[in-house]
């Protein structure tokens, strides 16, 4: 049998038979009984696969004795029962091929390298046990992302790279021109003349694909976006990257309350498919990263999320007794220590807080107070906000008063505006940082170690 993965192997195939693999070797020892144990992993799961190499072998002492830590290998023999603890077969070589060996310099040896070290080595990191696993739970969330919309009646719409609108309104935008930085041309008053970029105007990488994802809830009922976001914001932190993933569900005819209801399912959905789809490499990450993450998993998935107003919580923390290094003032945003401290020590579990300061982005409804807006956030043990979402303003004159009120031009916004006059709907959404979720998942404490190749403030390496 040709062409399998070592997951199949160790799960699938039946003693006795004939198989060829592929992988790189984790290591080789040799014996003094004129044998070589090899550890093959193929990247496919957490385990490896141990291959016997017996001096027999034609090239036994050309190509194997010189095998080192990292080289591909492709092995054909017999799978036969292992006398070894902890595994059910090994893999008896009848001949090995030498596809790649390793030069002088991998850095990829038996001793641990710690996580600060591993990203500057990005493009050999997946070989370790760790990004390894990151890696296979971060494709078996981004399935569990497909399925639980799928199984929602939403539809996957692939909103623009590439925007003129700043959706959040914070300017912090990374720009895109064809213009000569050097030597743009001008207008009258000394100003770049944007007209003669590419498109005409400013344009810049998105932030969020939300206020486009929009416009298909207002024809389609049910969408969502799933791809990269950036974020031009000076922060490094271990929570922050300048290139992500956002997971952006919108839902016409949604209010408030039922966007809670939806949140609070697809994290349980996500939970529910690591800890059915994952074990293996939970079982690691419970043991090498953080203790109980399976435990707090389970309870994610088993309890229902506390809700409570953004006033009521300012209540509770300003009663707590707690010194917060963050002021709790009613009006100023919750940071992650309140956060926390709400989902840790309060409520032990997940809360949505919601119906926050009127201040928050000019897109949420306003509430009848006009102090508030219906916007909520979904906090989570151990990470605290997981996801921002709210109900949309679907008022004509009311959005148009926000966008203004936020120091906006209404006519960047005209496409956005026009929703409200041509059958304007209730309705709802919510982002999720996908990197957030597999932090949550995983246990991994910097954002930098569940993204493939991070970027960040100064950092566009690889």
């Amino acid at each position: 049998m040709k062409g399998l993965r070592i997951r199949q192997v160790l799960r699938e195939v039946t003693v006795g038979e004939t198989i060829e693999v592929s992988g790189w070797v984790r290591t080789r020892r040799d014996s003094k009984a004129g044998l070589s144990f090899i550890a093959l992993n193929d990247g496919s799961c957490f385990n490896n696969l141990q291959v016997i190499a017996k001096n027999s072998l034609e090239n036994y002492d050309t190509d194997i004795k010189k095998v080192r830590n990292g080289a591909s290998i492709s092995v054909r023999g017999e799978l036969v029962e292992s006398p070894a603890k902890g595994q059910r077969v090994e893999l008896v070589a009848s001949s090995i091929t030498l596809l790649g060996e390793v030069h002088d310099g991998y850095p990829m040896q038996k001793k641990r390298i710690n996580l600060d070290t591993l990203r500057t080595l990005a493009h050999v990191r997946p070989r370790t046990n760790t990004i390894g696993a990151v890696t296979r739970v971060r494709h078996h969330m981004a399935m569990a992302v497909h399925d639980f919309f799928r199984g929602n009646d939403f539809f996957y719409i692939h909103t623009p790279i590439i925007t003129a609108s700043d959706a959040e309104g914070a300017g912090e935008m990374f720009q895109v021109t064809t213009l000569d930085v050097g030597d743009a041309p001008r207008t009258d008053d000394g100003g770049i003349d944007w007209s003669q970029d590419f498109f005409g105007r400013q344009a810049f990488m998105t932030v969020s694909g939300q206020l486009q994802a929009e416009i298909y809830a207002c024809s389609m009922g049910r969408v969502y976006t799933f791809g990269p976001t950036f974020r031009a914001e000076n922060s490094n932190t271990a929570r922050h990257a300048s290139e992500f993933w956002m997971i952006e569900p919108e839902c016409a005819f949604l209010e408030l309350e039922g966007n809670a209801d939806l949140a609070e399912a697809f994290i349980k959905h996500c939970v529910n498919h690591a800890l059915t789809e994952c074990e293996e490499d939970l079982a690691f990450f419970d043991k090498r990263i953080e203790k109980g993450l399976i435990d707090a998993l389970v309870a994610i998935k088993d309890t229902p999320f506390t809700r409570i107003t953004y006033t009521d919580a300012i209540a509770l923390l300003n009663k707590s007794g707690q010194s917060f290094k963050h002021p709790t003032t009613w009006g100023k945003m919750l940071q992650t220590e309140h956060e926390k401290y709400l989902t840790d020590v309060v409520f032990k579990g997940p809360v949505i807080v919601h119906d926050y300061p009127a201040e928050k982005a000019f897109y949420m409804k306003l509430n009848d107070d006009e102090k508030t807006v219906r916007a909520m956030d979904v906090l989570v043990p151990r990470i605290g906000e997981i996801i921002g979402g709210s109900e949309r303003e679907a008022r004509l004159d009311v959005l148009l008063e926000r966008i203004q009120h936020h120091g906006l031009d209404p006519k960047d916004y005209w496409w956005y505006v026009d929703l409200r006059r041509f059958g304007t709907v209730p309705h709802s959404g919510f982002g999720l940082g996908f990197e957030r979720l597999l932090m949550m998942v995983t246990g991994m404490k910097n954002i930098r170690d569940v993204i493939p190749l991070p970027r960040t403030p100064r950092n566009a390496e690889f």
